[in-house]
């Protein structure tokens, strides 16, 4: 059987951007991190946020189901754990999962009027 993923996944590049909306348009700024489980079985895995002025902020538990796509809104709490992160503040993300799955990360920029959706792939071991 060949391998779908991985056990470990890390986002560096965390910056939940300005909030407000496009006139005219839905679009509002937001990051997301989008876990892919490809496996027969739930995935259970672990978040944590670093900070550049404190301490992390460890252990947030989220669950990708059998053969499943979980989205994180990280500007929603109730997705991460209660944790409300500050916008426009610098954070990195690392994953642990008791299987492998696949982590891709998404950021919706509307600071100005051409917006920018940046997609990227987590660097996973």
């Amino acid at each position: 059987m060949s391998k779908e993923g991985a056990k470990n996944w890390y986002i560096v590049d965390g910056y939940l951007p300005y909030k407000g909306k496009v006139e005219g348009e839905i679009f509002e700024g937001h990051e997301a991190v989008m876990i892919l489980n490809c496996q027969d079985e739930d995935a259970e895995i672990f978040m944590d946020i670093y900070y550049e002025d404190r301490d992390p902020d460890e252990n947030i538990r989220v669950s990708a189901k059998a053969k499943r796509v979980k989205c994180i809104r990280m500007d929603r709490p109730d997705d991460i754990g209660g944790i409300r992160l500050d916008r426009q503040l610098q954070y990195s993300l690392r994953f642990r999962s008791n299987i492998e799955v696949i982590i891709q990360y998404g950021r919706m920029d509307i600071a100005q009027p051409n917006l920018a959706y940046i997609g990227m792939m987590g660097y996973s071991e």
